[in-house]
C-alpha cells in the first residue's frame, strides 16, 4: 500500500532534517562527544520535527554500532524503532492522557532495566496539557532518573511547562523552516517520487505550509490528486483557494487612482469566480507585508523572486506610511469578515475603508476605462493632501521638437516613468547636460537605486522624449538638496511641523491638555492641508 508523503519521507537521520541545523550540530557533537543529558525539550510549531528528532535521538542511544550521532539504521534497535514497535521506546501523547494516573503507570515502568535496549527511552508528545498533579509525579523521576531512562519531551507551547520542569531538561528551540528550503525539499520528492510540477507550484505549496514541513508535504498529496498525477500552479491554485497576484495588484492600483469603480469592479470578478474574500485579505496583507520589506531593505526580496518585479513597482508607487495603514486595514477587515452581513459586504467595505484613508481621498473619485487600472504618476510640488493630476497626454512628435531648459525636476514630472526607475530619477540631481551626454548624481543614502536596470529604463524614457540617442552617466555623490525626493520631504516636514504648532495652538487643545492631563502624539498628527 502506498503510505503518505509525510510518513514516507519522514527524516530517519539527523542529515535528512530540513532547517533545523543548529539543533542537529548541538545534538550531534553532543552525541559524539558521549556527553549525554537525561533529558531533552523540544519546543517549536507543529510539523517542524520535534517527535522525529525524538526518534532519531533514540536510534543514536540504542543502535547496536553504539552510541553515535550516525546510527546505521539496519540493526534490529534501528529497523524497529523506525516501523514503531521497538518495546524499550514509549510514546506518550500526553494530550489524551493528562491525569496523573496515567503518568505514576507510565513512571513505575522506568524503575526497570531495558528489555533489550542500552536505554529506555520516553517520548512524552505535547507534555503542556499534563495537569499540575502529572508534572508533580514527573518532577520526581527527573530530579533523580534512573541511569538507563532518557526522557524526551515535545511541546508547541513551553510557558505551560512548571519552571521546575524546564530547568532539568536541555531545552532546543526548533525554528520553523525557511520557505526556501521546503521547496527545495518537495522539489526534491517530486522528482524521487517521478512526479511532474512547475516552480510556481512548489512556492504556492511552501507557503501556505507556514513553515511546516509536515504540512507542506500533506498538502503536496493533496496537490497530486487534484491535479492527476501532475503538479501545476492553476490546480494548486484552485486547490488552496489563493487570490492570484494580478487581482491583488489591480486593488492597490486602483486604490492609487482613487478609483473606486475599479476597486468594485475587482471584487466582482473575484466573485464571478467564487474566490475566498477571506483568503483574499490574507494574500493581500502579505503582499503588503512584503512591498514594506521591499521599502526598508531591498535585498529583502530575492532577485529570482517571481514576484520581484511587480513588489518593486509598488514599493516604488506607495509611500512607506500608506503601505502600514492598508495592511492594518486589511488584517483588521478579515478579523471582521465574520461579523459582516455576508463576505462580499465585508470585503467591499474594507476596501472602501482603505479608499477613504487613502492620502488624497478628497480628490475626485475616477471612473475606469476598463477593469485593468494602472499606476497614478506622482509629482512633487502638488497640493498638500490633493491626488497628484495626470501630465497632459502629447503627441511624441511635439515632444521631440521641445528643447531641454535644463530644469530636472519639470521634466522628470513629464516623463511616463513609473517603478524603481522613477525612484531613481526622483533621487537625482542634474550635474551637466551637454552634447547627448547627460551626467546626474544620486546621493549614497540611495545608491541602491543607482542599479544597471533602472538606468537603462530612465535612459530609454528620456531617448523616447527627445527622438534622439543620449548617453547617461550617473555618480554617486552628495546632494545639494534639489532633488524631487529632497524637496518633497522637506514639503512633507514643513506641513508637519506647521499642523503640529497648529495643534498646540489650537485653545480646545491647551484646555483639555492644561484641565483633563491630555497629551498630544506626535506620530498622530497628520497633515490634512
Amino acid at each position: 500500500m502506498s503510505q503518505a508523503l509525510a510518513r514516507k519521507w519522514r527524516p530517519r537521520t539527523f542529515t535528512e532534517l530540513v532547517g533545523q541545523e543548529h539543533v542537529v550540530k548541538a545534538l550531534t557533537n553532543a552525541l559524539t562527544q558521549q556527553r549525554l543529558h537525561h533529558a531533552y525539550l523540544f519546543t517549536g510549531t507543529r510539523g517542524v520535527g520535534k517527535t522525529t528528532l525524538a526518534r532519531i535521538i533514540a536510534k543514536a542511544l540504542n543502535c547496536e554500532t553504539g552510541i553515535t550521532a550516525t546510527p546505521c539504521g539496519k540493526c534490529a534497535a534501528c529497523t524497529e524503532i523506525d516501523a514503531g514497535r521497538f518495546i524499550d521506546l514509549i510514546e506518550l501523547d500526553a494530550a489524551s492522557n493528562t491525569q496523573v494516573d496515567n503518568m505514576r503507570d507510565l513512571l513505575e515502568t522506568a524503575l526497570y532495566a531495558p528489555t533489550s535496549a542500552r536505554f529506555k527511552v520516553y517520548i512524552i508528545d505535547e507534555v503542556h496539557m499534563l495537569s499540575r498533579n502529572a508534572f508533580n509525579a514527573m518532577l520526581k523521576t527527573l530530579e533523580e532518573p534512573p541511569a538507563h531512562v532518557k526522557f524526551i519531551l515535545a511541546t508547541t507551547d513551553p510557558q505551560k511547562i512548571p519552571v521546575t520542569v524546564l530547568s532539568r531538561c536541555l531545552q532546543f528551540n526548533l525554528k520553523q523552516i525557511p520557505q526556501a528550503q521546503i521547496k527545495a525539499q518537495l522539489k526534491k520528492i517530486l522528482a524521487l517520487e517521478e512526479v511532474t510540477g512547475d516552480d510556481e507550484a512548489l512556492t504556492l505549496l511552501a507557503r501556505a505550509a507556514h513553515g511546516s514541513m509536515r504540512d507542506s508535504l500533506s498538502l503536496l498529496d493533496q496537490a497530486i490528486a487534484h491535479g492527476g498525477g501532475r503538479v501545476e500552479h492553476t490546480s494548486v491554485r484552485a486547490m488552496l483557494g489563493s487570490v492570484e497576484q494580478e487581482y491583488l495588484r489591480d486593488i492597490l492600483h486602483a486604490l492609487q487612482q482613487h478609483d473606486g469603480a475599479a476597486l468594485i469592479a475587482v471584487a466582482d470578478r473575484m466573485a464571478e469566480r467564487s474566490l475566498s474574500f477571506e483568503i483574499a485579505l490574507q494574500d493581500l496583507a502579505t503582499l503588503l507585508h512584503r512591498v514594506a520589506l521591499a521599502q526598508t531593505v531591498l535585498q529583502a526580496i530575492a532577485a529570482d523572486d517571481p514576484d520581484h518585479a511587480a513588489i518593486m513597482e509598488l514599493a516604488a508607487a506607495f509611500g512607506a506610511e500608506e503601505i502600514q495603514l492598508l495592511y492594518q486595514i486589511a488584517v483588521t477587515g478579515r478579523q471582521d469578515l465574520g461579523l459582516a452581513p455576508d463576505e462580499y459586504a465585508g470585503f467591499t467595505m474594507t476596501l472602501m475603508r482603505m479608499l477613504a484613508f487613502m492620502p488624497g481621498s478628497d480628490a475626485p473619485v475616477r471612473q475606469p476605462s476598463a477593469d485593468r487600472v494602472q499606476p497614478r504618476q506622482s509629482s512633487a510640488g502638488t497640493t498638500p493632501g490633493k491626488a497628484a493630476p495626470a501630465a497632459p497626454a502629447m503627441p511624441a512628435e511635439e515632444l521631440k521638437k521641445k528643447p531641454f531648459d535644463g530644469d530636472w525636476n519639470a521634466l522628470i514630472n513629464r516623463l511616463p516613468l513609473a517603478g524603481m526607475e522613477r525612484m531613481l530619477a526622483h533621487n537625482c540631481e542634474l550635474v551637466t547636460w551637454q552634447d547627448g551626454l547627460i551626467q546626474l548624481r544620486v546621493p549614497h543614502a540611495q545608491r541602491h537605486l543607482n542599479d544597471r536596470v533602472y538606468q537603462d529604463r530612465l535612459k530609454a524614457a528620456l531617448e523616447q522624449h527627445f527622438g534622439a540617442k543620449l548617453k547617461l552617466d550617473i555618480a554617486i555623490a552628495p546632494s545639494s538638496g534639489t532633488t524631487i525626493a529632497e524637496i518633497r520631504d522637506r514639503d512633507s516636514e514643513q506641513r508637519l511641523t506647521t499642523a503640529a504648532a497648529a495643534i498646540d495652538g489650537d485653545p480646545f487643545v491647551r484646555d483639555l491638555i492644561d484641565n483633563f492631563g491630555a497629551r498630544v502624539l506626535p506620530s498622530t498628527i497628520k497633515p490634512v492641508q
